[in-house]
């Protein structure tokens, strides 16, 4: 039975996000783990936090995570106008490797769930040859659409069965949220929505070089290198983000004293 806990962080367009670091987020995944509690970690960017400010129903699902963090330049920003000047991007890919690492040391065996059974098999190997000792104790390619309840009651059965205590998911915003949601409570381990990081650790795509990454531009290599899926996606939303943002921006600066 999942534990409440205090969360230190902003809403940033309605959506709580947690301020931490990379530390202390590690640390926390890693107690929950070993405690073997049924926790939704979401990292969230600008599509997800836009998506959730025009979806009420994901909007509640973002905000019952039980640790969201900023996983985009734009959102990081934010907190630290928010009032925590040190924050960092806490993205997906990154969180993935470091909780391998810790899983390895810890020896938590993890689990891989969502994208494509190719994919999965890159990746697999990828894990095994960086962390010889990681105790990778599944993987499953669920099917793409809507599935049976009965396909969703074996995926259930197979995640707790393997002894899993971190499950990385693999399936898209808002997917992949909704899901974690949905399982809080059925599946006995710590579940972190990592999106395109299994793509980007198996090499089936190639991430954004580092200096594009550091200067919050990786949402621009991801759109040049697939122009005509994620073009709506980023284009649109990111306008979005801007257009909310100041129309919040001018709405607290109309109820500061002496303002008007």
């Amino acid at each position: 039975m999942s534990i409440t806990h205090h969360r230190n962080g902003a809403r940033v367009l309605g959506a709580h996000i947690d301020a931490t670091d990379w530390a202390h987020c590690v640390d926390q995944i890693s107690a929950w783990a070993s405690r073997r509690e049924s926790r939704c970690v979401f990292l969230c960017n600008v599509h997800s936090i836009i998506t959730a400010r025009r979806d009420p129903r994901f909007g509640r699902i973002i905000n019952s995570a039980d640790l969201a963090t900023p996983d985009g330049a734009p959102i990081a920003w934010r907190l630290r106008r928010l009032g925590f000047p040190g924050q960092q991007r806490i993205s997906g890919s990154e969180l993935m490797w470091k909780c391998c690492a810790r899983a390895t040391k810890e020896c938590l065996p993890i689990f891989l769930y969502g994208s494509t059974r190719d994919t999965l098999s890159r990746l697999s190997t990828r894990l095994v040859r960086a962390f010889p000792e990681l105790r990778l104790a599944g993987c499953h390619a669920p099917p793409f659409g809507r599935s049976r309840p009965e396909d969703d009651a074996e995926a259930v059965r197979l995640i707790n069965h393997s002894g899993a205590r971190i499950v990385f998911v693999a399936l898209g915003c808002p997917k992949q949220e909704a899901w974690m949601a949905a399982h809080r409570g059925r599946i006995d381990a710590v579940m972190i929505g990592v999106g395109a990081a299994f793509d980007f650790h198996s090499g089936v795509v190639k991430r954004a070089p580092l200096w594009m990454q550091n200067a919050g531009l990786e949402w621009l290599h991801r759109l040049l290198s697939e122009p005509r899926r994620l073009w709506r996606r980023y284009l649109v939303t990111n306008t979005l983000f801007c257009c909310y943002l100041l129309g919040d921006l001018l709405r607290g600066r109309r109820h500061e004293p002496g303002s008007g």
